[in-house]
């Protein structure tokens, strides 16, 4: 009970609730304070964008040097790869899908907000895109340097930052999430496009098993081995995915069932399935993509141009691999990106979360079963290869 009670996606789905019941129920006066608190709240989560960007992408670029070798470059590469073809796919799928869904951005007889009941402006200490080219040349110049004082910095502001995202920015995504659905409701938003959120979640389950399917076709194609003999054993590691929405918590499931088949290398499984646990992240990406699109089109009434997305997709690639290991990781990474690429406001940031959240256990089981394709593609690359 208590499990449920502390869960995010539990406190998500009652923020929701309170969100609409407060659109439906409370007057102008009370909605200007609600949408106010909203705005604060808002300002906060972007001050600490370009933070989190700087203490999770650094630490993840100057970790590879510790852990050098081929085996792991390669992991890298592939996850990077995998996440890079599923956003692709997702995009993909998004320009023909979409515009078939009927959203209508603007409906008919929407209320008017009212106007803030005051603003508390909380600018960031940088852009999103200093940031981003801060991290990545701040952690090449310590590898190459050597310098064992600043990496130790860096860890350190690695930990800071999660203490951040997991006891100061997770805590208020809930009342963020509840206030702007509140907003959303009252304009009567909600109430009309809802079931296109459904719709959306759906279609992105679908796209996480024909991920799966190519993903260990290629895996197959590399090592020669039936990638059946790895898929089979994955059933207990999807579900313990889809029940506790993290994949550190279902690594010892995922190390069980790869362990398993025959067709896998013991050593290789040994390492691939947890660094595959901490970079790889497919499904995250795939669902990210598509929602993102979906928003866009909700919101502010047009799907984002092609070369924006192309962009978009190539640095989610990147800030999926440095993704805090929390609920909804990959998003709160990206955030930045969401924010400077595609230009969402408060309320694009906010259905983000919250329908990343809705269908978070499903992308996270997506992303442990993936780990067992590139488990499967290093066994062909480097055991063939010894042999």
């Amino acid at each position: 009970m208590s499990k449920m009670k502390d869960s995010l996606i539990v406190k998500i789905v009652l923020a929701v609730i309170l969100g609409i019941i407060l659109g439906l129920t409370v007057n102008s006066t009370l909605i200007g304070i609600i949408a106010t608190l909203k705005y604060i709240l808002g300002q906060f989560i972007f001050f600490c964008v370009p933070l989190i960007i700087l203490g999770f992408i650094t630490p993840s670029i100057t970790g590879l040097k510790s852990n050098a070798s081929k085996m792991l470059g390669c992991a890298i590469l592939i996850a990077y790869l995998s996440s890079v073809g599923a956003a692709a796919f997702s995009a993909i799928a998004g320009y023909i899908l979409i515009p078939g869904l009927n959203i209508v951005s603007n409906p008919e007889g929407l209320k008017k907000l009212p106007e803030l009941v005051f603003k508390l402006d909380i600018p960031p200490v940088m852009s999103v895109m200093t940031a981003l080219v801060l991290s990545i040349v701040l952690g090449l110049t310590v590898i190459w340097t050597d310098s064992k004082n600043i990496n130790n910095i860096l860890v350190e502001l690695n930990n800071i930052m999660m203490q951040v995202v997991t006891k100061m920015v997770i805590p208020i995504l809930p009342v963020f999430i509840s206030a702007t659905f509140a907003g959303l409701t009252y304009e009567g938003r909600i109430t009309k496009q809802f079931p296109i959120f459904l719709k959306v979640i759906l279609i992105v389950i679908v796209g996480h098993f024909i991920w799966l399917t190519l993903l260990y076709l290629v895996a197959g194609l590399i090592s020669k081995k039936n990638p059946m003999e790895v898929i089979k054993h994955y059933g207990p590691a999807y579900l313990t995915a889809v029940g506790t929405m993290s994949s550190a918590a279902t690594l010892p499931v995922a190390l069980s069932c790869a362990r398993k088949s025959k067709v896998l290398d013991r050593e290789v499984v040994d390492f691939a399935i947890p660094i595959g646990s901490t970079i790889h992240l497919c499904g995250s990406v795939l669902t990210e993509t598509f929602f993102v699109m979906t928003v866009s089109k909700i919101l502010y009434g047009t799907l984002p141009q092609m070369h924006t997305m192309v962009i978009f997709i190539i640095l989610l690639g990147v800030f999926a691999i440095g993704a805090p290991g929390v609920p909804g990781g990959t998003v709160m990474a990206s955030l930045g990106l969401i924010t400077g690429i595609l230009g969402f406001d408060q309320s694009g940031v906010a259905l983000m979360l919250t329908i990343f959240a809705l269908q978070d256990s499903f992308g996270t089981a997506c992303n442990v079963t993936g780990d067992g394709a590139i488990a499967l593609m290093l066994t062909g690359i480097f055991k063939n290869k010894n042999k």
